[in-house]
């Protein structure tokens, strides 16, 4: 037997954040529960069978800490509250909202998305050396970078040190244009466009020319000891296991290493295994060392690169 349900919203604020750009929000509600979900000003109309507007209803008012206040409920924290639900996550999922590693330059909070964004984010701080290994767009570089830049401004460490392997990934480096920092500038962009969420960028040109953050090509570190600093080694599994060997040797005393990487988009050359892979099979037992695996149900991009993840996954099981 059919049943309807009513949610009434506190302010058409409210409304457009539970409704998400383009409602897809609702969309994902209604998948997510079986139910017809529609948004008439600032009541939410919920109609299905007696569990499924339970499902929504219940659904619903675990997001109601973020569009309550206006605060932008994503499509993935809806699967995240849903897989709460299942699981009985209730209390975890409050703590990991409240949980703000800082805020953007639009004022908009910094957080872990998921259960595994959080259990990433808890071995960051409590590991000397952490290792996240996940497809595109699950936050691995991102949330390292935020954690590294709030560790830095709260004098934690003296040194930011962003790296990355430039591995010519289709292109020649030789034919790019400019010196030798132009030409690999565009491999550390990632970095930088970290960076710029939390902290001005006239700032950050500051503490580089100071050399307090430092972006740079993993050969630059070799020979180096890297004493109380926050390292991020990015896009990992295009290190070598001799590269890898080297930048894991460089950490000194009272510093910090995050290592991330996707191994479904290697770059090496075919007769060359990469570093992070067999990082992994060597160290995955070793005393403060923590390995965290991300998926696409960890992506937090536009909802199509989930799918796009998905289906490759597809593909490249058959």
């Amino acid at each position: 037997m059919e049943q309807r349900g009513k949610i009434e919203l506190p302010s058409q604020e409210s409304a457009l954040a539970l409704s998400g750009e383009r409602e897809e929000n609702l969309k994902t509600l209604s998948k997510q529960t079986g139910a017809l979900v529609v948004m008439r000003g600032q009541e939410l109309m919920i109609q299905g069978t007696a569990n499924q507007v339970t499902l929504c209803t219940r659904l619903v008012r675990s997001l109601e800490d973020l569009w309550k206040y206006g605060k932008t409920v994503t499509g993935v924290d809806i699967l995240t509250a849903r897989h709460a639900l299942d699981s009985d996550r209730h209390d975890e999922l409050k703590e990991m909202r409240q949980d703000i590693l800082a805020k953007n330059r639009r004022g908009e909070d910094i957080r872990a998305k998921t259960f595994r964004q959080r259990q990433y984010i808890n071995a960051i701080r409590t590991h000397d050396l952490t290792f996240c290994i996940g497809p595109a767009g699950t936050g691995k570089t991102f949330l390292a970078t935020i954690l590294a830049a709030q560790s830095l401004l709260s004098n934690e460490y003296e040194r930011l040190i962003l790296t990355r392997p430039a591995v010519e990934a289709g292109e020649k480096l030789g034919f790019l244009p400019g010196d030798l920092q132009q030409k690999i500038n565009p491999y550390l962009r990632p970095l930088y466009d970290a960076l710029y969420e939390v902290v001005e960028p006239e700032k950050i040109s500051n503490l580089m020319e100071r050399g307090i953050v430092e972006v740079a090509p993993l050969a630059y570190m070799r020979g180096r000891t890297l004493n109380r600093s926050f390292v991020i080694l990015d896009e990992a599994q295009n290190t070598t296991a001799a590269q890898m060997k080297m930048a894991l040797t460089r950490l000194g005393f009272k510093s910090r290493m995050v290592v991330t990487g996707d191994i479904t988009q290697t770059d090496l050359p075919a007769h060359q295994h990469s570093g992070l892979v067999l990082a992994e099979k060597i160290l995955q037992n070793i005393e403060d060392i923590a390995f965290c695996r991300l998926s696409q149900g960890d992506v937090v991009r536009n909802p199509i690169v989930q799918r796009i993840v998905a289906a490759y996954e597809k593909y490249e099981k058959k």
